[in-house]
């Protein structure tokens, strides 16, 4: 049984933050469509920080389990290029 307070499947606000970078967007962007398909639509929003350095990406995503969700923020992270997820 999961212990969640979600609903699967549901859509999934990301949010992954990391060095401002066209490496960042990509790999991230690569990364969910691996683990969820890659014909997932993605929702995206962006905002750089105020000196520019760093980049809050949000990518909206459908997820079917806890299980699904927790794996795809540990394939994030090992890419190295997340900061932090939420």
């Amino acid at each position: 049984m999961e212990d969640s307070p979600l609903t699967f499947p549901c859509e999934y606000p990301l949010k992954v933050m990391g060095a401002q970078s066209d490496e960042f967007r990509t790999r991230m962007r690569e990364v969910v469509r691996a683990e969820l398909g890659a014909d997932q639509p993605l929702a995206e929003q962006e905002r750089v920080s105020s000196n520019g350095r760093f980049l809050s990406l949000t990518l909206t995503v459908k997820v079917d389990s806890r299980d699904q969700l927790d794996k795809l923020y540990r394939t994030l992270h090992a890419t190295g290029l997340v900061l932090m997820a939420l």
